[in-house]
């Protein structure tokens, strides 16, 4: 796969859940472990040596690791600071020349010190798109939320409130638009614009889903099309434009 696309293209990938699952969720795929507390969750030298070890000889095509948290309780932490505190030993452990990214799921978490302690270890905060957080939109608001000036990400999965079940019943096969999510659209206009406009850059990374809108693709082209007309307003407007 590495070889089949131009040298500068880089991939994203989502870090193996044997490092960011806490508990293992009551799903057949997980076998024997299904239900169970995960010893290795976090485990930063079992993360170095079986992940970013294999991942060294791909380095140029890597652009971004993104740590995907799924929605916590209190059974697992009582509270954010605990996770963050667990979160910034981690990241304390871990080599600081890969391009790290955080996805959280629990959007009372979005704090000033959760964003504080990504900053700290140039960590980028993923903006997500999903049931229970903030939208994006609301999220680039977000004082500190820019956690890392020359990386950042952005995962379009589910217009907050919509559920994954529900979505697919009502988007497979996913061939057209059903629903349009223009304030989605216009925050990740504002992302890739933002990332381009000033110096330095920000490598900027959206992801989009079928269960967004209905059609992935279709989506994608719409935030391009939004994107130009954005940049398009703010140089007709003489704000500052590209360096």
């Amino acid at each position: 796969m590495m070889s089949q696309v131009p040298d500068d293209f880089q991939f994203g990938f989502k870090v193996t859940d044997t490092v960011t699952v806490k508990k293992f969720p009551n799903l057949p795929r997980f076998g024997m472990k299904a239900g169970a507390v995960n010893a290795d969750f976090l485990n930063a030298e079992l993360f170095i040596d079986a992940f970013l070890t294999q991942c060294e000889v791909y380095r140029d095509k890597v652009g971004l690791l993104m740590f995907e948290f799924g929605r916590f309780y209190q059974t697992d932490f009582a509270a954010g600071k605990e996770f963050v505190e667990v979160l910034d030993a981690f990241f304390g452990k871990l080599p600081k020349d890969w391009p790290y990214g955080v996805e959280m799921r629990n959007r009372n978490w979005l704090t000033p010190e959760y964003f504080s302690m990504l900053s700290k270890h140039g960590v980028a905060h993923i903006y997500n798109s999903w049931t229970h957080m903030p939208a994006v939109s609301e999220q680039l608001k977000m004082p500190g939320s820019l956690t890392n000036p020359r990386l950042t990400g952005a995962r379009f999965l589910l217009t907050p409130g919509a559920t994954y079940e529900k979505t697919v019943k009502a988007y497979s096969p996913y061939r057209e638009t059903k629903q349009v999510d223009e304030d989605a659209r216009i925050a990740a206009a504002q992302l890739i614009v933002g990332g381009e406009r000033y110096e330095p850059r920000t490598k900027t990374f959206v992801y989009v889903n079928n269960r967004l809108e209905g059609n992935a693709l279709e989506t994608i082209a719409a935030m391009t099309k939004a994107a130009i007309e954005l940049l398009d307003r703010l140089i007709a407007e003489k704000k500052p434009q590209l360096l």
